[in-house]
């Protein structure tokens, strides 16, 4: 439910000013506060399969970036949505993340990557709109409950209008900047 502008700030006010604990995330997406667990070893090993190969075989030279938090566009109604996915690429040559506040603008990020964890309604639906209503321009969810991979790309009116998805073990092409087949075998 859309919130009103003095309820918009003293939540973003009270958010900005939260202390989570060691061991857990905090994000605000679409007015709700979303904490979660450490992740596993199998959403850990998928971002690494991902991130070896991004280094290995993408064309343009990128940096990642674990856990970055991200201020986003937000929903009509309510505070400007913080959310920090599994993982951030943006070229090297942006030199992005040196000097980056906790939370940045999502400006020159060429993809977010995320794992479906303990709420994977958050990462396919929530935050892929999130993704695209701040311009990112692909968003990669690697969905392990139904062991598909999807690139979602062409962010526009508040959502992605663009999915090519694979089964595991399928290899995924990957457009501009990074061009190049992603290799899903090792997901399975």
């Amino acid at each position: 439910m859309p919130q009103d502008p003095i309820t918009q700030k003293l939540l973003l006010d009270w958010f900005a000013d939260l202390d989570t604990p060691e061991g857990l995330r905090a994000e605000l997406v679409e007015g709700e506060l979303v904490v979660t667990p450490v992740p596993d070893g199998h959403h850990e090993h998928c971002i690494s399969r991902i991130v070896g190969q991004m280094h290995r075989r993408s064309r343009t030279d990128m940096l990642f970036c674990a856990n970055k938090g991200l201020k986003l566009r937000n929903a009509e109604g309510y505070p400007q949505d913080h959310v920090i996915p599994d993982g951030t690429f943006a070229p090297k040559e942006l030199r992005l993340y040196r000097g980056a506040d906790p939370w940045m603008p999502c400006a020159g990020v060429a993809m977010v990557l995320e794992v479906t964890s303990s709420k994977p309604q958050t990462d396919r639906e929530i935050k892929r709109r999130c993704y695209a209503r701040g311009g990112v321009p692909l968003y990669l969810l690697v969905d392990r409950d139904s062991s598909w991979i999807t690139l979602f790309s062409d962010p526009e009116s508040g959502d992605y209008q663009d999915l090519r998805a694979v089964a595991f073990g399928k290899p995924l092409a990957l457009p501009q900047p990074f061009a190049f087949e992603l290799d899903t075998a090792d997901f399975l």
